[in-house]
């Protein structure tokens, strides 16, 4: 019996120890990240209680503000601009009660929301220092109209083609436009009321890949096609520039070692084509890059790959930002139909919109890729700037003398190659090149792509659009083209 009693005296001690390293842990350590969480409802009610900063794109329209509530249990409820919601919503983001921040408004969320300013004299010591700051974007909403405009074009079976366009000003690294489909309308998410709140986020399909939460330009990439042939061309004169001068044989298949298949031009084949770099990139030659590729070697590939931002996170200023893949070198060796084929964009390689508008940026700023941004500046209630942003490089993503080697040949996809017919003004001086990836069962449908920059003699924006799960097409001009012309032309009309 007292053996008993010892045993569960002994327990006994052991719990209370156990609860007062318990209680500590939570009054002490994990004090200030329980007292901050965002789904504390203390948290809640004073963030609710306060108003919140405007946010605000680069012409002035406000696309986010907070507005006085009445007869809610919150005196202030988050209203996004209904001209813009949509537009912006994958930008933007929304401040959810129950699903949390997304966007700019979590990434700025410290500025955004009520905070002490601090005191810069001792009159500001003795006054109510409460305040927010407004965020202004990179982005113009009429440019940002526009480009949605010209990528909702493509979807002509009214199928939803995930579609995307980005827009970067060359030399700030500035986002001018950024907008893929489908999308959303965040005011939903926003409710005062909880089942509002619920069944809109419910409808949005969050779980899937497909959800319209997840943005085709920056958090979900695609094979690239054709247009990762720029950056194999910049490999072959930064690593191997006596490639550039091989003429490959005109053909239509070539044989792939490591096994008994052929790789082949479109249309299986019918498509023949040849000679040296100058006349491969503008006809985009897959059996001559394929053969580049090889004889470049695969770590001079991914190399080149990641120099241009592949395989890392891209710095822009916006939460989910995923990085673009290339495959390691040391797996070509053992892999070389994987190399042939990477070499122009297919097999493992995957790109965002992003990332491909930042490769020709790369081109167009003489090698030098900006670091990305939608924000511009930060200025608190009175007017007062708190911050901006300066533009900085990202990568040296090559040289000069590459850069300028590929922009050639970039500009003769345009006067003579796969881009002839999309119908650029010779005016703008586009450089540019296109792309298809084929995809989906069987290879049954393709990616097209475009990239591009103009002028190319003096560049002010870089451009990429990607049109995924598109029919078969030769070059994927057809499909890229219109919307390419259309929002270079207004972005170069709106860039000073």
């Amino acid at each position: 019996m007292e053996r008993r009693i010892r045993r569960l005296g002994i327990f006994m001690v052991l719990c209370f120890v156990a609860l007062f390293i318990q209680l500590n842990n939570i009054q002490v350590i994990k004090a200030n990240s329980l007292a901050t969480n965002s789904h504390n409802p203390r948290v809640i009610d004073v963030a609710r209680s306060q108003s919140r900063g405007d946010i605000v794109a680069a012409d002035g329209v406000t696309l986010a503000s907070s507005v006085p509530t009445t007869g809610s249990y919150y005196k202030y409820k988050r209203v996004y601009n209904p001209y813009t919601a949509v537009l912006f919503s994958q930008i933007v983001g929304f401040d959810s009660l129950f699903y949390g921040r997304t966007g700019v408004e979590a990434e700025y969320n410290n500025y955004l929301s009520s905070h002490a300013r601090p005191a810069k004299s001792l009159r500001d010591l003795l006054v109510n220092r409460t305040t927010t700051d407004n965020v202004t974007l990179t982005i113009n909403s009429h440019l940002q109209s526009q480009v949605a405009a010209a990528v909702d074009a493509t979807d002509v079976n009214g199928s939803a083609p995930q579609a995307g366009a980005v827009v970067v000003n060359v030399k700030t690294g500035a986002i001018e436009a950024m907008y893929s489909n489908p999308t959303y309308d965040p005011t939903g998410l926003v409710s005062q009321k909880a089942a509002t709140e619920r069944f809109t986020w419910a409808s949005l399909n969050p779980k899937s890949a497909q959800s319209p939460l997840v943005s085709r330009t920056f958090q979900y990439g695609f094979s690239p096609g054709s247009t990762f042939k720029t950056v194999t061309s910049a490999a072959v004169y930064d690593h191997q520039p006596a490639l550039a001068n091989i003429n490959f044989p005109v053909a239509g298949c070539i044989p792939l070692p490591q096994s008994d298949k052929q790789l082949c031009n479109y249309g299986h084949g019918t498509e023949q084509c040849g000679g040296v770099l100058a006349d491969t990139l503008p006809q985009s030659c897959d059996t001559a890059f394929a053969q580049l590729g090889m004889l470049l070697g695969g770590q001079n590939l991914t190399s080149e790959a990641q120099a241009f931002g592949f395989d890392q996170r891209i710095p822009l200023d916006l939460p989910g930002v995923i990085p673009s893949a290339f495959p390691a070198g040391a797996a070509f060796d053992v892999n070389r139909p994987s190399q042939a084929y990477s070499a122009f964009g297919q097999q493992d390689v995957v790109a965002t919109a992003l990332q491909m508008a930042l490769v020709a940026e790369g081109f167009a700023n003489q090698g030098v890729i900006m670091t990305p941004h939608v924000m511009e500046q930060i200025r608190d209630t009175q007017g007062n700037l708190v911050a901006t942003y300066a533009p900085k490089p990202w990568l040296t993503a090559t040289n000069l003398f590459t850069a300028k080697a590929v922009t050639t040949l970039m500009q003769a996809v345009v006067t003579s190659g796969t881009a002839g017919g999309v119908g650029f003004p010779a005016a703008w001086n586009v450089a540019a090149k296109t792309g298809t990836a084929e995809t989906g069962p069987n290879a049954s449908l393709t990616n097209d792509w475009m990239i591009a920059f103009a002028p190319a003699n003096d560049p002010k924006v870089a451009v990429a659009v990607v049109v995924p799960n598109q029919p078969p097409n030769q070059t994927g001009a057809s499909t890229s083209g219109p919307p390419m012309k259309t929002i270079l032309g207004e972005a170069l009309a709106a860039t000073p």
